[in-house]
């Protein structure tokens, strides 16, 4: 809630994992007994050189280790994920021998603790709207956003702008938020240049193994089920990281993350503060 009050867009998925799955519970399983536990996450885990290494889930459309990268190699260490080695179909197919009504439920999709309702429902519930202007690429006026909060970079669905008269009609996408202002932002067309970014920088950096030696080349994702983007992190010499892509990047979101990999192994990530 004080990301979004803030303007940031966080990523609940993340957060669960590492102070609820890998923390809360995997202390209260510890305190059982357990020697281990076991999650559904598509991810896999391999040992070397006496480190837990986290790897991509063997299917790249369920991959989820986007949203492990910052679970402790020690934790990974008592994790199994027994249906990372497989591929999703294969896992029904198993589940439907088995007698499982659930063989062919739709992919969970949401934020679990929000139940059936809208988000922005949600946020009501904590934060008060704060109207702001809607504004275009030429400096005109749009129209009115109810709040920075329910909006996020590259958002198309819900902006509440109709036509506009001498204008074509590509769709419109929200380019930016600027927070002093309260002021949102938007753009016309898929492929806008305000769009799009060949660097960012993010803060709070976790690796899951040894830190790399900065400058080093690797790859990145700025999104769960982005392709991998080959880039170069740095240092930004005020302890933050800067990350330069070899192609821009479309709709870098501050409050995201941006996950680091070196072929199948995550490494692992920071919280975007800004894209340029």
């Amino acid at each position: 809630l004080a990301e979004y009050q803030a303007g940031r867009t966080p990523n609940p998925d993340v957060l669960c994992n590492r102070e609820i799955k890998f923390k809360v519970f995997a202390d209260y399983a510890e305190q059982l007994g357990a020697d281990k536990i076991a999650t559904g996450h598509y991810a896999r885990t391999r040992q070397q050189d006496g480190e837990t290494h986290l790897l991509k889930g063997l299917d790249n459309n369920k991959d989820q280790s986007y949203f492990l990268h910052s679970v402790d190699q020690q934790q990974l260490a008592k994790t199994l994920f027994p249906v990372g080695e497989i591929e999703k179909s294969e896992v029904r197919d198993i589940a439907k021998k088995a007698g499982l009504i659930t063989y062919d439920k739709k992919d969970s999709t949401g934020i679990c603790f929000i139940g059936e309702r809208r988000f922005n429902d949600f946020l009501e519930q904590y934060l008060k709207p704060n109207p702001g202007p809607i504004i275009n690429d030429k400096g005109q006026s749009m129209g009115q956003h109810n709040g920075l909060m329910f909006h996020t970079i590259g958002q198309r669905q819900g902006l509440g702008i109709g036509g506009v008269a001498n204008a074509h009609q590509a769709p419109w996408y929200v380019a930016a938020k600027n927070i002093e202002q309260n002021s949102l932002l938007v753009v016309q067309g898929n492929d806008h240049p305000l769009l799009f970014a060949a660097s960012l920088t993010a803060i709070d950096a976790h690796w899951i193994n040894t830190p790399c030696t900065l400058p080093f080349k690797c790859q990145a994702k700025t999104r769960y089920r982005q392709a991998d983007q080959a880039c170069t992190i740095s240092d930004d010499l005020n302890g933050n990281l800067l990350i330069n892509f070899e192609e821009p990047q479309r709709a870098i979101t501050p409050g995201q993350y941006v996950v680091f990999y070196d072929g199948n192994r995550c490494l692992g990530g920071a919280v975007i503060t800004s894209a340029s």
